[in-house]
């Protein structure tokens, strides 16, 4: 009897443990790849429009005041810390691109180019006062930067494109021109495979030396503003409610449930994608499916994203809508996507 008695007791004692509750899942690892707010409106007082970089370890982020009053914003981060950096005047820069640490062009209204050499800032006259809305250089003797006057017609300073020969700006004429379209960005694999884009869905491509109106009729609902691609048969243009990829040849519309409005895109490796957009929509290309990640942080308006090559974004915006009320307060915001976690204040 004591023997079943012993036998009863294990076999309950068994089927309790079997019930249990399994034990939880760990908590994320640090290196778990997450979305973080680096820097927000408690950090800067100016819009973030664009983020560009040679590497992990030397990324720029620039802006301005849009017409706050406040200077020119450009904040490096070094791998370590952020710290601003003063290239003066209070024009906003809506775009920044360079080939290399010490060849890195920001573009913006008025007309203004600006370059950093690793060291200094140096003003180049761009021979237009329209504003420029994207840059992209090739090599420091080759870039290119493209603007004009949104919704301005042929009767404003529009369809600008403009070429770096290692010693001075030149404006480019486009075939049938004038259309009277501001051009947002520029992006390509070399000067020989260069795509435009802008308003009115307009996308021209530059094969070799001749350029080619691509959106004729227009693939986009509306403007497109930004181009990036992981390579010639992996090319992207974003704008409004539009993702468009094309193989180097043939445009297509993708079917991505966006959550809002986008204006940014970048490639780390092929099939390695991220758009960002309006209300901190963010939507990844993983393994062949999007990734909605709209519901975390950041929340606020992204204008670009920036891939670094090993598998990390980068993402800014802020308020930059620029029908604001003149001199009301900007709030910029920069975001990373990537393992574990950087600096979230700028440096002294």
């Amino acid at each position: 009897m004591k023997r079943l008695r012993l036998a009863l007791v294990l076999t309950l004692a068994a089927l309790a443990t079997g019930c249990s509750d399994p034990p939880p899942d760990p908590p994320p690892s640090s290196e778990t790849p997450a979305w973080q707010v680096a820097l927000d409106g408690g950090d800067l007082d100016r819009a973030v429009l664009s983020v560009w970089g040679s590497g992990p370890k030397d990324v720029f982020a620039v802006g301005g005041p849009l017409g706050n009053g406040k200077e020119s914003l450009v904040v490096h981060f070094d791998g370590a810390s952020f710290r601003e950096l003063h290239p003066g005047g209070d024009q906003t820069y809506w775009w920044v691109s360079g080939s290399g640490p010490d060849d890195v062009w920001m573009v913006g209204e008025e007309g203004r180019i600006t370059h950093w050499d690793g060291a200094t800032f140096t003003e180049h006259v761009s021979g237009t006062t329209a504003t420029l809305w994207g840059v992209w250089a090739a090599s420091k003797t080759d870039a290119w930067a493209v603007g004009g006057t949104p919704e301005g017609g042929a009767d404003a300073p529009n369809d600008v494109v403009l070429r770096w020969d290692g010693n001075t700006w030149t404006p480019v004429t486009l075939p049938d021109m004038p259309l009277g379209r501001a051009h947002y960005k520029v992006w390509g694999t070399s000067s020989d495979d260069l795509y435009v884009v802008g308003e009115y869905g307009t996308i021209w491509h530059k094969k070799g030396a001749d350029w080619a109106l691509e959106s004729n009729p227009p693939l986009a609902s509306g403007t497109l503003f930004t181009v990036a691609g992981c390579g010639p048969n992996e090319v992207y243009a974003v704008g409004t409610f539009d993702v468009l990829r094309s193989d180097g040849a043939t445009w297509q519309k993708l079917d991505v449930a966006l959550t809002n409005g986008v204006n940014g895109v970048s490639c780390n490796a092929p099939g390695e994608v991220v758009v960002v957009g309006f209300g901190g929509s963010k939507q990844r290309l993983d393994a062949g499916v999007w990734v909605d990640e709209f519901e975390v942080p950041p929340y606020a308006d992204l204008h670009a994203a920036w891939a670094d090559g090993t598998g990390t974004y980068w993402a800014v915006g802020g308020n930059f809508v620029t029908s604001s009320m003149p001199g009301a307060a900007r709030e910029g915001i920069v975001a990373r996507y990537g393992p574990g976690r950087i600096a979230s204040q700028i440096t002294p």
